[in-house]
């Protein structure tokens, strides 16, 4: 046998290892998808035995090519590399496939298990987030690269199915990536034509190749996905393109080798146990043998730690000569790429004075501004709502003209925006946000959700929160958008009763190091003394205590309607009704505060009024049955907005009507 013969048995046995420890982890859990797995080994096994530059042993070296698996539900393919690859992720893992605690969830997630890069299973973010990989490593690499020095230089790899290309984001994602440039970006399309209903044709019949070309996109084709040499040849056309990110249609078997391969009976469960004997036999491969790993094809694969450990020593030594040449360079890099912000950066903080209304949206710019010296990692943009949401960098460039700029200007595409936003956060070295109008949330929602998942420090602004937004409208007023994104685990919700809470809200948000949203308002609201009410302290807990004339009744409020419980407790307290009024900008940071603490607040036995203008779902829990939740439980109209909110009950006199009738029972 030849030397190249025994190499591509070598590779032939490396991949059936693979493909089969896929198998077997879902025939381990009855539950699974074997079908990718079997007929995108080759890809795997291609992109960490010879492509891709990682080091298993430290699976957060900055400078590693990504790896996204955006068709997530072939996350035994994942697992089943990273083992063999030589994470630390045990066979062990690998045979408790999708069961309670184990490192091998049902789709990958990212902090789970070491070598993901994000989490992904709903179709089509994992496309997205990877274009905001892309977006990182080329802002980043304009930042610290200089000269012969070359800190940030890596790809970002995605293997994606036709469910991917079929969800609207993908679309919203390879235009903006397309548009921007991201030559880095490399994506693999598992092109096997079957989806979980049948053949693509029954519901996908469009020319990808030229969906792509026009997105400015290069497309190759590779037209058997068992040809190593042909997927090499790819995958170097298309790192040798810089302008363009590269899609390479791979044509595959669904579930190859197995009885049913080629249908849509191998997509979504397991092959069972007289199949999966059969594939085995086919392909060559010990029948009566779970999770075997022959010792050829495990030395084999486990090349990747020597080789990622002298990848890491070469970088790591030229670091070192970064360092030396542009020491400011070198330790913003560190500190940044280990989520670390500069010391005394909090200093820039504005406070605002309480001569003028500010609206909260131009309060948040003026933050935004006044911390980006001294935050250099922050950077985003809007969805084509700049000048309305005031998210902008005023000092710097776009990122499209130039790179090293730190405005995003991600057009009209909210979910894919977001998604961005969160690939940016997991690849590291920024605080990424994106911006739109709060009723837009509805669009982007479930990237909100994979963010709060993932614990991204991702942030997401909004703006023009309530029906005070006025004129546009129904359509354009959200109302049942606060209580909504407060359900999500994991994410902090920040709705600012003015300029000063806003800047507090701001400070809370980059601390947190979590995901968080901002609900600011258009019109412009009377600024709180900071230091008379201990605005920055009290927002810090969530909710906190602005007037305290007694405690006849509480009166609770968020954003713009703060002010009108202000106003309504003094005129009640001319009526003998002494009010205790509180503000709550988090409910997620007020629950996180002591029992004691939350009870100081909304004490038992004292009747308790909320006040928000958006639906009243969740604010019984703490006004109590007894209470009364002044909100808005239908859709808002067209008209100005301080007409609105007084037709719809956002008013002080509604407030003190309600009041006097709660304390006289």
């Amino acid at each position: 046998m030849t030397d190249k013969q025994q190499q591509d048995a070598l590779d032939q046995l490396s991949i059936n290892t693979l493909r089969f420890l896929a198998v077997d982890q879902v025939e381990s859990a009855n539950s699974g998808h074997p079908g990718a797995p079997l007929g995108c080994a080759p890809i795997a096994y291609l992109l960490y035995h010879k492509i891709m530059k990682y080091n298993p042993t430290d699976p957060l070296w900055s400078n590693r090519d990504r790896f996204v698996l955006s068709n997530g539900h072939a996350s035994a393919l994942l697992y089943g590399t990273l083992h063999l690859a030589g994470y630390n992720l045990p066979i062990s893992q690998l045979q408790r496939f999708r069961q309670w605690g184990s490192e091998t969830p049902g789709h990958p997630e990212l902090g789970d298990t070491p070598g993901v890069e994000v989490t992904t299973g709903p179709l089509g973010q994992g496309f997205a987030e990877a274009v905001g990989l892309a977006i990182a490593e080329k802002h980043l690499a304009a930042v610290f690269n200089h000269e012969n020095h070359t800190p940030v230089d890596h790809h970002t790899y995605v293997l994606c199915g036709d469910g991917d290309l079929m969800e609207g984001i993908s679309h919203e994602a390879a235009s903006l990536a397309g548009t921007l440039g991201l030559g880095k970006l490399i994506v693999l399309y598992d092109d096997n034509l079957i989806s979980l209903d049948g053949p693509t044709e029954l519901s996908y019949t469009e020319d990808v190749t030229k969906r792509f070309e026009a997105y400015h996109w290069q497309v190759q084709m590779v037209h058997d996905g068992n040809d190593l040499v042909a997927l090499e040849e790819a995958i170097k056309a298309a790192k040798a393109e810089t302008s363009k990110p590269s899609l390479i249609r791979v044509r595959t078997v669904i579930g190859y080798g197995s009885p049913k391969a080629g249908t849509n009976k191998v997509h979504g469960e397991a092959l069972g146990a007289e199949a999966t004997k059969a594939t085995k036999k086919n392909l060559g491969f010990p029948e009566d043998k779970s999770f075997y790993v022959p010792e050829e094809a495990g030395k084999n694969w486990l090349q990747a730690v020597e080789k990622g450990k002298k990848e890491q020593a070469a970088w790591q030594a030229k670091f070192d000569e970064f360092k030396k040449a542009y020491p400011a360079l070198g330790e913003q890099y560190e500190r940044t790429m280990a989520g670390k912000m500069e010391a005394g950066w909090e200093k820039a903080i504005p406070t605002f004075p309480t001569e003028k209304a500010v609206a909260t949206r131009n309060a948040g710019q003026v933050v935004l501004n006044a911390v980006a010296k001294v935050v250099p990692e922050l950077f985003g943009g809007a969805a084509d709502l700049t000048a309305s949401t005031k998210t902008i960098f005023k000092d710097s460039p776009s990122f499209h003209v130039d790179p090293v700029g730190r405005n995003v200007f991600f057009g009209v595409r909210e979910f894919g925006m977001m998604a961005a936003v969160n690939g940016m956060a997991a690849h590291g070295g920024l605080i990424p946000f994106g911006s739109t109008f709060f009723t837009f949330s509805d669009y982007c929602r479930s990237a909100l959700r994979m963010g709060a998942l993932q614990h991204n420090h991702s942030l997401y602004i909004f703006t023009h929160d309530s029906v005070g937004l006025g004129e546009d409208g129904p359509t354009h007023q959200p109302v049942e958008h606060l209580m909504a994104l407060r359900v999500i685990p994991q994410l902090t919700d920040f709705r600012p009763a003015d300029a000063n809470e806003t800047a507090a809200c701001w400070q809370l948000a980059l601390e947190r190091k979590s995901a968080s949203f901002m609900a600011l308002s258009r019109q412009d609201l009377p600024v709180l003394d900071a230091a008379k009410y201990k605005v920055f302290e009290g927002a810090r807990k969530g909710a906190y205590v602005l007037e305290e004339f007694g405690k006849d009744v509480v009166l609770v409020a968020t954003g713009s309607e703060v002010d009108v419980v202000m106003k309504a407790a003094l005129e009640l307290k001319t009526a003998g009704i002494n009010a205790t009024v509180v503000s709550m900008p988090s409910f997620k940071i007020f629950e996180e505060q002591t029992e004691e603490y939350k009870m100081s607040i909304f004490p038992h036995g004292v009747p308790k009024i909320s006040v928000e203008a958006g639906a009243t779902m969740g604010w019984w829990k703490y006004v109590g049955r007894d209470g009364v939740a002044i909100g808005i439980d239908r859709f808002g109209a067209s008209a100005p907005g301080p007409i609105v909110l007084e037709k719809l009950g956002i008013s002080v006199g509604h407030v003190v009507e309600a009041a006097k009738k709660l304390v006289k029972k």
